[in-house]
């Protein structure tokens, strides 16, 4: 009987979906973990009580976001929700990061014709990532949740790790790290910079829910192609939850792609901020700012 209502939503949706000027939107909230990193916080004497509570202040402004997800048949624009600045969102470091957490432009995707453009602004230079969507082996489940309401299936898939992407940004192990460092200096201590203490991990694993009652080929930033919208991504770092959805709302938005910034492939992208992170790293170990101690 289940699944026969299921069908039966699923009839409706897409008979309402072959409307000319159908659209919807989703409104999606975005955490990301940063768990490990405030047990280094904890961790580390130099840092007071008050320094700790600004870092993570900071951190929550990073990495809890809401984003708004417009979309129609063929394509969708994905852009984080507009609000009044939080203390230190002007500064260029801190606009840096937003760009490098998913925030700080249009996210645009067409799964016709497979491509997605994306406006970034990345240490004051504007740039347009144009490239082709990554097309992910998904493996369905036939296990099933709720979320606001709409019957959602699983499906699992693995997907390569963005390196320009600081949510995929993992602290090294402090015990294989604090060993390696007392064997090169002989228990004396070393100052190493903040870069020097992360690692990436070449894959991650995607868990998503989609819902057919909603029989659009989209979801949240480049998630996509599974037979209905996607109301949840989880890559066990960043969770992205849908909180709310309007279908056909009353004032239709524009979605078409940003125009805006130097083009580059996203490969050409991830290389400039690579280079850019490895010569803050540089100037971090000659100048001596934000430096961490290891090997105490």
């Amino acid at each position: 009987m289940k699944q026969f209502f299921l069908l039966a939503f699923s009839i409706l949706a897409f008979l309402n979906l072959q409307a000319q000027d159908f659209q919807g939107m989703a409104v999606y909230e975005s955490k990301t973990s940063t768990s490990e990193f405030k047990t280094r916080l904890e961790g580390n004497k130099d840092i007071t009580p008050e320094m700790r509570a600004m870092a993570e202040n900071a951190m929550k402004q990073m990495f809890e976001k809401t984003f708004i997800l417009n979309f129609d048949k063929t394509s969708s624009i994905y852009k984080e929700e507009e609000k009044l600045d939080a203390p230190g969102q002007g500064q260029p470091g801190f606009k840096m990061i937003t760009s490098m957490t998913g925030g700080g432009g249009t996210y645009y995707k067409n799964v016709k014709d497979k491509s997605y453009v994306v406006d970034k602004e990345f240490m004051g230079k504007e740039f347009l990532v144009k490239d082709t969507l990554t097309t992910l082996k998904w493996k369905m489940e036939s296990e099933t949740k709720q979320i606001g309401g709409y019957t959602c299936f699983k499906a699992t898939a693995v997907r390569p790790a963005s390196k320009s992407d600081i949510r995929n940004f993992r602290p090294k192990d402090a015990k294989k790290e604090d060993s390696k460092t007392t064997n090169q200096t002989d228990g004396k201590q070393k100052t190493t910079s903040i870069m020097e203490e992360i690692e990436i991990p070449d894959n991650v694993t995607v868990t998503a829910w989609y819902t057919p009652e909603i029989p659009v080929n989209q979801g949240p930033e480049n998630y996509w192609g599974l037979p209905g919208l996607i109301l949840e991504a989880n890559d066990g770092k960043t969770i992205i939850l849908c909180s709310k959805i309007v279908l056909n709302p009353k004032d239709k938005a524009v979605i078409k792609a940003p125009t805006g910034g130097k083009i580059v492939t996203q490969a050409e992208y991830d290389e400039i901020v690579l280079k850019k992170m490895e010569e803050l790293r540089e100037m971090q170990g000659r100048n001596g700012g934000m430096q961490l101690r290891i090997g105490q």
